[in-house]
């Protein structure tokens, strides 16, 4: 079995894809917490209030949209926010969505987008 990810190279960042993958509020909060970080972390070590099989989609969305690159490490697959290479397909992008708001609220969104 591969361990190897799917990741669209940089020139197939999709405008369309990338604004789906970021129109949810769980995977927003994701790309904020991931902005933060300075080298990959392991998913589970990021303070989500969801399902691991709920991020596990959320995950998924974002890497195959081209917003994140995950690698495996033993376990666990090592996240990281491709700033370059949206920065580079996009630009200016990723620093507006960012500063549109702290995403305050968004872990206390439950099923089906029903604020709790």
């Amino acid at each position: 079995m591969s361990t190897a990810l799917a990741h669209p190279p940089r020139e197939q960042i999709d405008l369309a894809a990338v604004l789906h993958a970021l129109s949810d509020p769980q995977r927003l909060h994701i790309v904020r917490l991931l902005a933060d970080q300075e080298q990959a972390v392991p998913c589970g070590s990021l303070e989500l209030k969801i399902t691991k099989s709920t991020a596990t989609h959320h995950f998924r969305v974002l890497r195959e949209a081209g917003v994140i690159r995950q690698a495996p490490d033993g376990t666990s697959r090592l996240t990281s926010l491709r700033r370059a290479d949206l920065d580079a397909r996009l630009p200016g992008l990723l620093d507006a969505v960012l500063a549109a708001g702290d995403g305050a609220g968004v872990a206390q969104v439950g099923a089906k987008g029903v604020r709790l």
